[in-house]
């Protein structure tokens, strides 16, 4: 007997709001500016004697149809070093687009690199726009076309054979991490607000991430032409069919990176990530966990932010210091530069509070150590209405905390108790430095089988406003009404830093827009604390 299916309950007006407002940071996401490179180590990519630096003329540009997997038409611009006259190879960067953009996205990122002695090829994403077939959302097709361009570069531009990376953001960031896992030729990968593991990404808690799940399919059938496939594939998601959630699962294990970590592992492929902290399609955790199993040259970097936004400026071309240090990334590991990116600690962070960056040798170093807040009584809340406690908006708070500081807010006493379980801790005497993953343990029992809670981390000031430290959604299903079961949340990672004076509040409520909820009409939790296993938030934090 199938399971029953909940219809999806975020409203529609949040949907059309979050597509219009995520249109630029899915490629129209500009590119930035890169400091200029030393001259090239290899007799393939150096510069004319006497020209003082890599490439004096300015780079060409050609608009091309290049066959991809299967001989499908690719739209793609080919941009190569000027003045080139056949007798030197340059090393080769390719770069898909991102979801629902054109060829042209990369453009003055691309012109950047060409003009330091690079031959750069762009093209668009299968499905989407000017190129043919069918939306395949990173599968096998895609992997094949990034493997033809390449061939097509190789045959076709002055492009070196031993020298190639890829590079991209959203969708050309997974796009390029599957590729590196396919291809041995991919020597290095800049990945930047992409995926390393699609269901932790919008299935996180076995929790559909109906906004961002919504925006990407309705900007897919605006500018794509989605497959078969893919339409049942999310419609089994957004009506929760729990019969197909196998089928789900394996679908996205297949387009996930971290599938292929071994492969990539293997090929030696220098990889760069980087994400925002509150990227509301693809949250960092999972790239926090792909990094770490990585064994070759890697990189994370970590940002204030919403899904592209960090980025953004670098795809117009003004200065940026993501793309900055991606045009470093790819000098040195495609081109031999020495410019010290090798010798930089690998964990780059920012946080969301300000300040400088913050160097860490892995991700496990980040967090200095762990304070334990205790959660030592029962609450029980009513489910299926809003109790004003809320993750914000898809694509548009978090780009406002990176902008103005200005994180979803919730005035914490005034939250109805009967909707939302409140735990704060003692106000803090000295600044506490949040640094990681928090990690929430308690017991929960419910009054039906399945049902869905959300957990937010407030920063709770002394007149009781808190602003969103993070949060993270989670559901369960074919469980016994009344039985109590253990759960370990982790909510999504964040560098936040809370002033002295304040306190932290734990806020748990069963409705938020950004997701499909699971609790049926009526049903209630109760969230409690047994001694042999007491309830609790872990905060990693820095002295």
């Amino acid at each position: 007997m199938g399971h029953p299916r909940k219809p999806l309950r975020t409203p529609t007006a949040g949907l059309a709001s979050a597509a219009v407002l995520a249109g630029t940071a899915f490629g129209f996401a500009p590119a930035a500016r890169a400091a200029p490179a030393p001259a090239p180590a290899q007799a393939s990519v150096q510069a004319p004697a006497g020209s003082g630096t890599a490439v004096r003329a300015p780079a060409s540009v050609e608009f091309v149809d290049i066959p991809g997997h299967g001989g499908t038409r690719l739209a793609a611009n080919v941009v190569t070093p000027g003045g080139h006259d056949g007798s030197r190879r340059y090393p080769l960067v390719v770069l898909p687009t991102s979801w629902a953009t054109p060829q042209i996205e990369y453009l003055a990122q691309a012109k950047k690199l060409a003009d330091d002695g690079y031959v750069v090829l762009t093209y668009n994403s299968r499905g989407f726009l000017q190129s043919g077939g069918e939306i395949e959302v990173a599968g096998p097709e895609d992997v094949g076309d990034a493997s033809a361009v390449v061939d097509w570069a190789l045959a076709n531009t002055p492009a070196d054979p031993d020298h190639i990376g890829m590079a991209g953001v959203s969708y050309g960031a997974g796009i390029g991490l599957m590729a590196a896992a396919h291809d041995p030729r991919i020597g290095a990968v800049v990945a930047l607000s992409g995926w390393a593991d699609l269901i932790g990404s919008i299935y996180s808690g076995r929790t559909q991430h109906s906004q961002a799940a919504g925006m990407l399919t309705g900007l897919g059938h605006l500018t794509g032409r989605p497959g078969d496939e893919l339409r049942e594939v999310m419609n089994d998601f957004f009506t929760s069919n729990l019969d197909r959630e196998d089928e789900m699962i394996a679908w996205a294990k297949k387009r996930s990176p971290a599938t292929f970590t071994d492969r990539i592992n293997a090929g030696g492929a220098a990889v760069m990530l980087g994400n925002a902290w509150g990227d509301s399609i693809f949250p960092p955790n999972q790239y926090a966990d792909f990094f770490e199993r990585l064994t070759g040259p890697k990189r994370l970097e970590f940002r204030p932010g919403d899904h592209a936004t960090a980025e953004a400026t670098g795809l117009l071309g003004l200065p940026n210091d993501v793309w900055t240090n991606a045009h470093r990334w790819l000098d040195h590991h495609l081109k031999g530069v020495d410019n010290g990116i090798d010798r930089e600690r690998p964990v780059q962070l920012k946080s969301r509070s300000g300040g400088a960056y913050e160097g860490y040798d892995s991700w496990k170093d980040v967090s200095a150590r762990t304070e334990r807040i205790p959660l030592p009584e029962a609450r029980r809340i009513n489910t299926n209405l809003d109790s004003g406690a809320n993750g914000g908006l898809v694509m548009l708070s978090s780009a406002l905390d990176q902008l103005l500081r200005l994180s979803p807010t919730a005035s914490v006493p005034l939250l109805p108790r009967s909707l939302a379980a409140v735990w704060q801790s003692e106000r803090y005497t000295a600044e506490q430095r949040i640094r990681g993953t928090v990690k929430l343990h308690t017991t929960v029992t419910g009054t039906a089988s399945s049902g869905t809670a959300v957990a937010y981390l407030y920063d709770v000031g002394p007149l009781g406003l808190g602003k969103l430290v993070t949060h993270a959604p989670l559901s369960w299903h074919d469980r016994t009404p009344g039985e109590p079961f253990g759960v370990d949340l982790e909510l999504f990672s964040t560098a936040y830093d809370v002033p002295a004076g304040h306190r932290l509040a734990l806020v748990v409520d069963t409705v938020d827009p950004l997701y499909i909820e699971h609790n049926p009409g009526g049903a209630k939790l109760t969230f409690s604390s047994p001694a042999a296993d007491p309830s609790h938030v872990s905060v990693p934090v820095r002295l």
